[in-house]
């Protein structure tokens, strides 16, 4: 399978291919994110990872912020021309390098 493209993802994103799954709608009360920040990642963010094997369809993380400008990732899947929005959540620092884009290696 292809890697996603960012601009196939926002060209779907901004014609209204999109379905947001139940899974985000609950990441967006507990952590406080809204629609606007998701669509504000996408629209200005970049790929940082690939879930080509992701189930039921490819996936990828997109890094940006929220409106609040506190950086965001989310997650998108896309199959015939929908996006899916996945989750969203703050990256930090147990996870990912100071750039909040580069992944720790996991220490066994």
């Amino acid at each position: 399978m292809a890697e996603l493209n960012i601009d196939q993802l926002r060209k779907s994103f901004l014609s209204g291919n999109i379905l947001w799954s139940d899974h985000i709608h609950r990441r967006f009360q507990e952590r406080g994110t809204t629609r606007d920040d998701v669509r504000n990642v996408l629209l200005n963010g970049k790929i940082i990872e690939q879930y080509p094997n992701d189930y039921p369809h490819p996936s990828c993380l997109i890094s940006g912020t929220a409106m609040n400008g506190i950086p965001l990732h989310i997650v998108v899947a896309y199959k015939d021309d929908f996006i899916t929005m996945v989750t969203a959540y703050y990256p930090d620092l147990d996870n990912f390098e100071k750039d909040l884009t580069t992944r720790k290696e996991n220490k066994q």
